[in-house]
Formats: C-alpha cells, structure tokens, sequence
C-alpha cells in the first residue's frame, strides 16, 4: 500500500510560481511511476506529468511543457511538480499519483492517488 499526500497548492498570480509536493507512504516508493494530473471543475480528470522509478524518463502534456518541471527525491519520498508561468487555466485541483508498473499518461492504471491540492491562477 501506497499512500500519497500532496502539498503546496494555493493562490496565485498569472505569471507566477507554485511547486507542489506529495510526500509518500512506503518502502517501495522509488519503484514506482509517479504522476500528477488535474481536474478542473465540470471537467475530466487529466495528465500533466510523470516521472519514471529512476528519473530517467519524464512525460509531460504539451499545454504544460517548458513550464511545468516534474522530479523526485526517493531518499526522501517525494515527488516534485515545479510550476512557472502559470495560466488561469491551470486553475485545478492537482492529485498525485503511483504506479508499480506502469508508466504512462492513462489515468486508470494509477492504483494509488492523494487527496488532491486546490491550484488557483488569477489574471
């Protein structure tokens, strides 16, 4: 069992910064594929990133790449999203999310997700 819980979302500028955490339960966190994906109200739940067990793959959906960093600490559990030059339409709840084996965009085949963490851009 996994258990994610996520961090650092908030109020914030167009333009400016956020960087969300999500601290994880579990001696095996780093073999597994992190994510983050959003869900914006009356919308679907969607892909931003991901982050394979070792760092070296790193996936990203186009409306978010060069803004958008997604990293990790397995000495520490975490898995990082580095926000920058942030849109009102990034405004979403954001959820982390763990993989044993699968590394990808998909949303179902994450067994484990967070709570989520309230992101809100102004203009």
């Amino acid at each position: 069992q996994v258990q994610l819980v996520e961090s650092g979302g908030g109020l914030v500028q167009a333009g400016g910064s956020l960087r969300l955490s999500c601290a994880a339960s579990g001696r095996t966190f780093s073999s597994y594929t992190m994510g983050w994906f959003r869900q914006a109200p009356g919308k679907e739940r969607e892909f931003v990133a991901a982050i394979n067990w070792s760092s070296r793959s790193t996936t990203y959906t186009d409306s978010v790449k060069g803004r958008f960093t997604i990293s990790r600490d397995n000495a520490k559990n975490t898995v990082y999203l580095q926000m920058n030059s942030l849109k009102p339409e990034d405004t979403a709840v954001y959820y982390c999310a763990a993989s044993r084996s699968y590394y990808g965009t998909r949303t179902f085949p994450y067994e484990y997700w967070g709570q989520g963490t309230q992101v809100t851009v102004s203009s």
